[in-house]
């Protein structure tokens, strides 16, 4: 068992705090490296109430995951 006073026991411990205050699909967005875009589409759904206004930043963002889920 780790004692308490390790570093990476300590560096552990604020991961998982901070993962556990963290919106589960706002972390695998994260990973994907699209957030900014998704934040950008969220806020304009909640501008706008209507997909069909944010077709800029939904395309933004559906290209920036085809991008990452693209064979490197």
């Amino acid at each position: 068992m780790a004692k308490p006073g390790h570093a990476w026991s300590r560096a552990a411990a604020e991961q998982a705090e901070a993962e556990e205050d963290e919106d589960p699909l706002d972390a695998r967005i994260a990973r994907t490296g699209c957030l900014e875009q998704h934040r950008q589409l969220q806020e304009c759904m909640a501008e706008r109430q209507d997909w069909r206004y944010c077709q800029e930043e939904l395309r933004a963002f559906g290209a920036c995951m085809a991008r990452r889920q693209q064979p490197q």
